[in-house]
């Protein structure tokens, strides 16, 4: 009987001991993010090129190039107007963000004197609907260069979704309907607009929620802080 109940003991604390190490393991410090480039070149002004859509949804890239602004002027660069951008690369022969994204950096650094240009993908935008689900997804992501050198500053990476924080508790009935109402709902208020909006805060906000998040701007009081 003694042996038994040691033979179980051993097997649970065995258990307890990889859970333990499991644990640890998850909640291992990221590695540091190389700020290095970014803080040497230091660039005042960001030029934001139309982003690439790499989704369906023929919306996705004006909807997210409508929301760049506000976060990096939050964080203390001087942007250059998407709207003015976008009129000026059309008058000049650029029909779409592909385009915009071949321009060499040395021309587009002449024409806009840009100290650094932003670089956006759109790689998930829009509202997706499963059998007990419904949800507006927006998945971002962003490549800063020196408009002078051709050096990459900063990579992120960041994402918005309708479901954050929402815990089931309806039965199969509750959960299909609570499903169709949202896919009509998001449809109807344009929802992955908004979903955008959040992505692009938390992917272009200075010490956003993102590991690796953008350094705050010469514009910014808190210019020349470590990253947290």
């Amino acid at each position: 009987m003694k042996r038994v109940l040691w033979k179980q003991w051993r097997r649970l604390a065995a258990i307890g001991v990889t859970l333990i190490a499991m644990g640890l393991t998850g909640c291992a410090t990221p590695t540091p993010y190389d700020y290095s480039a970014l803080q040497e070149a230091d660039p005042r002004s960001i030029l934001v090129l139309p982003p690439l859509n790499n989704t369906p949804d023929v919306d996705a890239s004006n909807a997210v190039y409508a929301g760049v602004t506000l976060p990096l002027a939050e964080s203390g660069y001087y942007v250059f107007p998407v709207g003015l951008t976008h009129s000026l690369l059309q008058e000049n022969g650029i029909a779409n963000a592909a385009e915009a994204h071949q321009i060499p950096l040395d021309r587009l650094q002449k024409i806009f004197g840009a100290d650094a240009v932003l670089y956006m993908e759109v790689q998930r935008y829009g509202t997706v609907y499963s059998v007990i689900n419904s949800e507006s997804v927006v998945a971002l992501h962003a490549t800063l260069k020196d408009a002078r050198t051709g050096q990459q500053l900063w990579e992120g990476d960041a994402s918005a979704s309708s479901n954050e924080g929402n815990a089931g508790g309806s039965g199969l009935v509750g959960i299909l309907v609570t499903a169709l109402v949202n896919q009509v709902v998001d449809t109807l208020t344009e929802r992955s607009y908004q979903i955008a909006h959040l992505a692009n805060q938390r992917l272009l906000l200075a010490d956003g929620p993102a590991h690796g998040a953008l350094l705050h701007g010469p514009r910014s009081p808190k210019h020349g802080q470590p990253p947290r």
